[in-house]
């Protein structure tokens, strides 16, 4: 029997993409990297297959993450890896397609906006909305976002670094800065290459600092064995990496989120100021798991800082909620229906 399909609520994350069906939760949660055929363009795998192809294909398969600083940089392989998902999360016997609520960066252009939209209706949406990420992650952070009181959020991602300022459902005040997650990755894999004299991949400058990474170093210091290409010789390495290396590499990135935090509470009104100096300062995305990141940014700015519940999931939960209640919808969302 075939059935209406189910509304979608999509986290297009750079690093992470997930999906909520409404009345079902998050049904999926996978890395946002396609793996084509350079030849024919078939698509060979999508997100975690995907993912374990990056730096071993030949040269007829391009693994690759589509998206970069939170935007499409690979508009075909964002749409068949699109494509891909929403099928794995509707049933093949829906009389209709899903109606689809998109998170996007805040500051994203028109034209990167509208990509989004067209991505999302040719893999498969019947019509799209398109929601602040900002204001998801509030609304999955559990921040009452209906309330007067101010309240902040910084949302860690792996392409971009969001920082909002909400109070009565609506965005006061929200900055981005397009390094995060994976440029937190890539100076890892540069101050090993200048230390060590050793080259190592993405997925193991991810693991190492998902592993013994902290934004500061606690009394007791951890060691991780990684394996590389030793740059003077062409063999393979194995070398010992200490959380004081992964702190020294991490700093640039973190200084430049800690001043783009500065700039939103300097532009934030005095009331409102207030409220977040009370109640604290809500961290989310996968930034979050960085150890010592909520104390890190509390000492440099002086405030409260807490990592929400589940950060990961914040932006999907968010938009789960947006789905269930049509109030929150209509408040949070940018466009128009299509």
């Amino acid at each position: 029997m075939k059935l209406m399909a189910k509304d979608i609520g999509i986290d297009l994350g750079t690093s992470t993409t997930q999906i909520y069906v409404k009345g079902e939760g998050i049904v999926l949660k996978e890395p946002t990297v396609v793996a084509i055929n350079d030849v024919t363009g078939d698509v060979l795998a999508v997100g975690n297959v995907a993912k374990e192809m990056l730096g071993r294909t030949p040269d007829n398969i391009l693994a690759v993450k589509p998206l970069k600083g939170g935007v499409i940089a690979n508009f075909y392989g964002t749409r068949m890896m699109l494509e891909e998902f929403i099928k794995k999360c509707t049933n093949k016997s829906m009389l209709s397609k899903p109606r689809v609520v998109i998170c996007v960066p805040s500051g994203v252009t028109d034209v990167e906006e509208r990509a989004v939209e067209e991505t999302a209706h040719l893999a498969g949406a019947k019509e799209v909305y398109v929601m602040e990420e900002a204001m998801a992650a509030a609304i999955g952070a559990g921040i009452k976002v209906d309330s007067p009181e101010g309240a902040m959020i910084i949302d860690i991602g792996g392409g971009v670094t969001e920082v909002a300022v909400i109070s009565l459902g609506g965005i006061v005040i929200s900055n981005a800065i397009r390094v995060a997650g994976d440029d937190l990755d890539k100076d890892i894999i540069e101050y090993v290459k200048n230390k060590f004299d050793v080259l190592i991949g993405d997925n193991i400058a991810e693991e190492i600092k998902n592993t013994i990474g902290a934004a500061f170093s606690s009394m007791t210091e951890e060691r991780m064995q990684v394996k590389g290409r030793n740059l003077t010789t062409g063999l393979p390495d194995t070398i010992t990496v200490t959380t004081s290396d992964i702190e020294a590499a991490m700093r640039r990135i973190l200084e430049d989120i800690i001043k783009v935090i500065n700039i939103t509470l300097e532009k934030t009104p005095p009331e409102l100021a207030a409220d977040i100096m009370e109640k604290g300062i809500a961290v989310c995305g996968g930034g979050a798991y960085i150890k010592n990141i909520d104390r890190y940014i509390s000492d440099r700015i002086g405030i409260p800082v807490y990592i929400a519940n589940n950060p990961l999931e914040c932006v999907a939960r968010g938009v789960g909620s947006a789905l269930s209640n049509i109030e929150v919808l209509k408040k949070s969302i940018k466009t128009r229906r299509k």
